[in-house]
């Protein structure tokens, strides 16, 4: 399988990436657990222009996550996994039940309950976690295999995205959104009129942003909206979504991810951890990432394959999948990400916190182990 220089890029910074976020999110549980804890969390709560480091994070600094997302989403269609449509449908499937399986889970025990908002939690797939732990197989794992991954966590992402523009607006100022989309459609209409300079394009998200912010839809979505807006023409280096794209690898995989990790995780364990996981919230949480997850992605997967809506590559079987399936629940970045928008009750938002944590590590373990035995043999179908 052929494969491009930026995919290549694209994995080998977020796998680097997946490895440091670990690192970051054990250094941010010893600091909250330890005699530094208060000034810890104070430190994350400093207010700068009227809002929280955390808040600055998490709207800031994330939408630029989103925009590296949103570019290698357009990649993926015009020139990658998604750019011929019986190829881009595998991933597809295997993202559709990732995202639905889990969240019919968590509805059967928590639907109808105050936490039923949380249906989004363990719908969603860390790109950087996951790669990161298919890097840790070495040269066994097939290019395939990588590409599959990739276009599964992303198309995962962009179902995240668009479960947060539905379901977690809870407020809405129609001005506002009504300004935010006509510089989106202002940008359309630069790259339509071939505006290769990516000023332009950077100050109208810029400015599109602050005004999603007001609007009451999550600011984070002005990233994807603006990458689909910027020239992406033949793909090639001199391209405007190329440059922006490479450009972003490293920044988002070395410093954005890592700091939404330190400020996200710093998590005060208490003696009450067994009364935590057994909550309605945290077993729909669990069997979300853990089961629902590697079960959504296998069963439509099989399915789309035996409705010859698609093929399996030649050089994968269904345990491969199976494995990556178990990747797919480490949920992470985006799952806490979610709790952040589903829940206000700082006590409970911890407690979600953990159960992801933990759950992460249990699919990140499960899938590790899967995929090292299957891939000892040649891959068959």
């Amino acid at each position: 399988m052929k494969i491009t220089k930026l995919f290549k890029e694209f994995f080998d910074s977020e796998k680097a990436g997946g490895l440091i976020l670990i690192a970051c999110t054990v250094i941010s549980l010893l600091i909250a657990n330890s005699i530094y804890s208060s000034e810890y969390h104070h430190f994350w709560q400093l207010k700068f222009a009227g809002n929280s480091l955390e808040h600055w994070i998490n709207d800031g600094l994330m939408t630029i996550f989103f925009l590296l997302i949103g570019l290698e989403l357009e990649r993926e269609i015009y020139q990658g996994e998604l750019s011929n449509i019986k190829d881009a449908f595998l991933p597809i499937f295997a993202a559709l039940g990732g995202m639905l399986v889990p969240a019919g889970l968590f509805l059967l025990f928590n639907f109808g309950t105050e936490t039923q908002s949380g249906a989004g939690i363990p719908m969603a797939t860390d790109i950087a976690f996951a790669l990161g732990i298919l890097s840790l197989l070495g040269n066994k794992v097939p290019t395939s295999l990588k590409v599959f991954l990739t276009a599964l966590a992303v198309i995962d992402d962009l179902g995240a995205i668009i479960v947060i523009a539905i379901f977690y607006t809870k407020t809405l100022l129609l001005t506002d959104l009504f300004i935010a989309i006509g510089i989106f459609i202002l940008l359309l209409v630069l790259n339509r009129l071939k505006v290769k300079n990516l000023i332009p394009y950077l100050i109208g998200g810029v400015v599109m942003w602050y005004f999603m912010l007001h609007s009451g839809v999550h600011a984070t979505i002005t990233g994807v909206l603006l990458a689909f807006a910027i020239p992406f023409g033949d793909g090639k280096s001199k391209s405007p979504s190329y440059s922006l794209q490479h450009f972003l690898h490293k920044p988002v995989a070395f410093i954005i991810l890592p700091i939404f990790a330190l400020a996200n995780t710093a998590i005060t364990l208490s003696g009450g951890i067994g009364q935590t996981l057994s909550q309605n919230y945290s077993i729909g949480i669990a069997l979300g990432l853990i089961v629902g997850k590697p079960l959504g992605v296998f069963v439509l997967s099989f399915l789309a394959v035996k409705l010859g809506i698609c093929t399996l590559p030649s050089d994968l079987n269904w345990k491969a999948i199976l494995g990556v399936g178990l990747l797919g629940g480490i949920g992470f970045t985006m799952s806490i990400f979610i709790t952040l928008l589903a829940f206000d009750n700082e006590t409970l938002i911890n407690n979600v916190k953990l159960v992801i944590l933990l759950s992460s590590l249990v699919a990140g373990v499960l899938g590790f182990l899967s995929l090292k035995l299957t891939l000892k043999q040649k891959i068959v179908e």
